[in-house]
């Protein structure tokens, strides 16, 4: 995983694509919130979010 990210990281820095890191960046946290609420007590309020 850590050496995906950093290939990653190596990828946009080369190819000057920083501004896509936020982007990613967010994407991920959302999808992790996604998958750790998907069986909590939090997910009917994620349903009333989107």
């Amino acid at each position: 995983m850590l050496k995906t990210l950093k290939e990653l990281l190596i990828f946009l820095k080369h190819r000057k694509k920083l501004w896509l890191a936020p982007i990613i960046f967010i994407l991920f946290i959302i999808g992790s919130f996604l998958i750790f609420a998907q069986g909590s007590v939090i997910a009917p309020f994620i349903y009333t979010i989107f």
